[in-house]
């Protein structure tokens, strides 16, 4: 017999469940989706220590700053002050870790033993582990040693986005409640979202770079990222397609205001990327002079902030519409995708703009728009859809500014 942890995502109790080894290890799935018996058991045994430590951090409730107060504490330069934050993410990061692996060990376990998901899950435990281990920080030698491994966190863990997406398409046909895989596949994403957020802006603050806090950037302009974001993903799609539209940006250009601008890169590229790549697919005999273009609009005040992309890309058929927001859900064939490269902690803020499973393509796995939606979300807004079948699609970002007088969003 061989003992998982079950743990239900709805509502959140965790439990202990036997499992007959033999029988279930019998069951045949592509791609090496189940792992061996002595794999598990080897884990497990080298790591009885850490699991109990997981299992007890994991019934700690995680403590979420909102994005202002993050902000505003992050202005004080003492040494105090340095410390204090330090000592919240040595207290906080093994908590949120902690929740994943529980939630990501109670999946079907035909699927948290497929070996692509398997390898997310060894992922997380090890980071668990050295931010547990850490010694207790009481100086700031201390604390600069911490920042050293928070970059080595950031810099290492690779593929997990990538892997997520590719291990839960492999085991598709053992995945029963839809519902609950995009639950859980939704908080991993915002969780890990979080984590990088808080570790990049700890470790940003030793930085002296203009206009900015940590990572946020005190000036932003959604009109300049949207431009450079645009340039970026004309690039990609001339070298798959030979040609792309151009994107004209309007509305309230010459906006300026406090925002963590990483998240939207993200959000920003996969948007870009499926209004180009509709455009060029529905005019592609008219050639690059006659392709209509791709027009953003933005629109700011004192509450959020509003991005509108238009396209005259034929529009999402009517057979695929309550589709396009399920994860996996692709129109991609699998011999056209590639291994990409994201870590645990790092790769959402690529400087090349991405960070998901598809950064440097015009489609991959489907994640792209079920996770801009879980971002949009996460950052106290929301992402909607149009389609005019035949004509072409609008799609609303609306996002929430960060003020003093408004929660905005919890990181």
């Amino acid at each position: 017999m061989l003992n998982i942890i079950s743990c239900s995502l709805r509502s959140g109790g965790c439990k202990s469940v036997a499992f007959n080894s033999q029988r279930n290890l019998s069951i045949s799935a592509p791609y090496g989706a189940v792992i061996s018996e002595k794999r598990q058991l080897t884990l497990r045994s080298n790591n009885t220590s850490i699991q109990s430590a997981i299992e007890k951090t994991a019934t700690e409730k995680s403590s979420r700053w909102t994005a202002y107060s993050v902000l505003n504490s992050s202005k004080a330069s003492s040494e105090r002050h340095i410390l204090g934050r330090a000592k919240y993410l040595q207290k906080e990061l093994p908590v949120r870790i902690a929740h994943r692996i529980v939630a990501m060990q109670g999946l079907p376990y035909n699927v948290v033993n497929n070996q692509t998901i398997f390898k997310v899950l060894e992922m997380y435990i090890t980071a668990f582990e050295r931010l547990y281990k850490f010694k207790p920080i009481k100086t700031i030698e201390d604390e600069q040693v911490f920042s050293v491994m928070l970059r080595d966190l950031l810099d290492q863990g690779r593929e997990v986005v990538s892997l997520l997406a590719e291990g839960f398409s492999e085991c598709r046909k053992y995945i029963l409640a839809e519902d609950t895989i995009c639950q859980f596949l939704d908080r991993t994403l915002t969780s890990r979202l979080a984590i990088r957020i808080l570790c990049e802006h700890h470790v940003a603050l030793r930085q002296d770079k203009l206009n900015h806090v940590g990572i946020f950037k005190l000036n932003f302009s959604p009109a300049k990222l949207i431009r450079d974001k645009g340039e970026l993903v004309r690039k990609i799609c001339d070298d798959k397609f030979g040609m792309s539209p151009q994107v004209v940006v309007e509305g309230h250009i010459d906006s300026e205001f406090v925002y963590v601008a990483p998240p939207l890169d993200y959000i920003l590229v996969e948007l870009l990327k499926n209004a180009l790549r509709a455009t060029v697919e529905f005019h592609m005999e008219k050639g690059h002079d006659q392709l209509p273009p791709v027009r953003v609009t933005v629109s700011v005040n004192n509450t959020d902030f509003i991005i509108r992309i238009s396209d005259h890309g034929g529009g999402i058929p009517h057979k695929i519409c309550k589709r396009i927001w399920e994860y996996n859900f692709s129109t991609e064939t699998p011999q056209d995708r590639r291994p990409q490269t994201v870590s645990l902690f790092g790769g959402m803020m690529d400087p090349r703009g991405s960070g998901g499973p598809s950064s440097t393509k015009m489609h991959g796995y489907g994640f792209g728009l079920p996770m801009s939606r879980a971002y949009a979300e996460f950052l106290g807004g929301s992402l909607t859809m149009e389609t005019m079948q035949g004509l072409g699609t609008d799609v609303y970002l609306r996002l929430k500014r960060i003020t003093e007088d408004d929660e905005s969003f919890r990181i």
